[in-house]
């Protein structure tokens, strides 16, 4: 299974931009989905996810409010829309899929439970 992130780029703080996960075939109708990020010199760290089967969503606290995550069957992608930006966003944004649902924050944020990894796509937030 192969994941493709993108959409990432270059904004002013207070900005947005929108992420998108892609997949190949149909990994989104059975896995559930997350967004981490790895700012420079830091551990890699959870933002946001998308359960499997009840759809529910869970952010990491320090972007709750600003950040939606949400599936686009349609299209097979799973995106971030990430508003309000400031500096501290700065990071590889990667997106993830593990099978199973989503019960909690905690859950949601275990890194080895993901089994596919896209290649991460960059976003830059300017002061």
């Amino acid at each position: 299974v192969q994941l493709q992130a993108s959409g990432g780029g270059w904004v002013q703080a207070g900005g947005s931009l929108g992420l998108s996960c892609a997949a190949s075939g149909r990994i989104f109708s059975r896995s559930s989905v997350g967004w981490f990020r790895q700012a420079p010199g830091k551990e890699r760290e959870f933002v946001a996810a998308l359960s499997l089967g009840d759809g529910r969503t869970y952010y990491a606290y320090s972007i709750e409010g600003r950040f939606t995550i949400s599936r686009d069957n349609a299209k097979n992608t799973v995106n971030l829309q990430m508003d309000s930006l400031i500096p501290e966003d700065t990071a590889v944004y990667y997106c993830a899929a593990r099978t199973g649902g989503l019960t909690s924050v905690t859950h949601a944020s275990i890194k080895k439970s993901y089994h596919s990894w896209g290649q991460g796509t960059l976003v830059t937030v300017s002061s």
